[in-house]
């Protein structure tokens, strides 16, 4: 279980590649954001967004490099629920910033603060800084539009919820620099309100995704059922595999759980057969390598645990 399926080998070291590629040209978006920054509410949000963009990437990467590690002594089921692990720290890090940024946002909307965006120089002409800001924010969407859209399909592949994260994160972010040009705008129209009212759509965005991620992590640490990558739902394929176990062995009791990108099944109140069909039989036209191990747990068993 500690080792790649050969079928998705290719995806997984393809996902690598786009989260270094990832780490890379964030970090201009970055570096452009924070240069142009200025006062502005959304361009402040945008930016710590941009930055936060980073940790599904991060996370991602070093889940990679733990997952296809040998099982040890202190870990003798092996690393393939690092993955799970990885997710929840994207997650939290998602809804943490998302609330600071939103009572951010809030407060400065009820205060009334009027923002200000004063002109630069540049070349020795006088610019008003907020066409540097817009320039800077179309960076921004550019650069996770074409990152996210290469992501899904791959994140889908996998079945990897950190992948599928960050791609929902590069949605957030070009998203966020549309709202923030909509901002820079405002202001320039004389909306001073613009400017918070932007941030704080961009916050209640960070704040939903954050809050979503977090319930399906932790339905998959506390062995819960598998879920679809983009909703707590129970994933499509781990229903119908429950429908095939149940009608072969329909005098058990059938119990699916998600570790990692994996699913583990097992049949209680009935004795392992003789002629077990295949696992990748098992799943049917759905992906066959998912499905890396089940076991069944006999009558007596279940009479021994209630006995203790």
């Amino acid at each position: 279980m500690n080792r790649l399926p050969e079928q998705i080998r290719g995806d997984f070291a393809r996902a690598k590649r786009l989260e270094w590629q990832t780490l890379f040209w964030m970090s201009t978006v970055v570096a452009v954001m924070f240069v142009t920054m200025g006062g502005s509410q959304a361009m402040r949000s945008a930016l710590i967004e941009d930055v936060l963009s980073l940790v599904p990437a991060i996370t991602f990467l070093i889940a990679a490099r733990f997952e296809p590690k040998d099982p040890t002594r202190k870990y003798p089921f092996g690393f393939v629920r690092v993955n799970s692990l990885a997710f929840l720290v994207a997650a939290v890090a998602l809804t943490a910033v998302g609330g600071f940024l939103m009572y951010e946002s809030a407060l400065t909307l009820l205060m009334a603060e009027h923002p200000t965006v004063a002109p630069v120089e540049v070349f020795g002409h006088s610019v008003w800084l907020g066409w540097l800001m817009i320039a800077a924010l179309g960076w921004s969407v550019v650069v996770p539009m074409i990152l996210g859209r290469i992501k899904l399909p791959v994140a889908e592949r996998l079945r990897d919820k950190v992948l599928h994260t960050d791609a929902l994160m590069q949605k957030a972010d070009w998203q966020t620099g549309l709202a923030g040009i909509a901002g820079i705008l405002g202001i320039y129209f004389g909306y001073w309100w613009a400017d918070s009212a932007a941030a704080l759509f961009i916050a209640f965005s960070i704040l939903r995704d954050g809050l979503s991620s977090m319930g399906i992590a932790a339905a998959e640490l506390l062995d819960g059922a598998p879920r679809e990558l983009d909703s707590s739902d129970i994933a499509a394929e781990a229903q119908r595999l429950q429908s095939r176990l149940e009608e072969l062995w329909p005098q058990g009791e059938v119990r699916l759980r998600e570790s990692g990108r994996y699913i583990v099944g097992t049949i209680e109140g009935v004795h392992s057969p003789a002629d077990l069909p295949k696992l990748d039989e098992l799943m049917g036209d759905d992906p066959a390598w998912r499905l890396v191990r089940l076991s069944f747990s006999p009558p007596e068993a279940l009479r021994r645990e209630d006995v203790g």
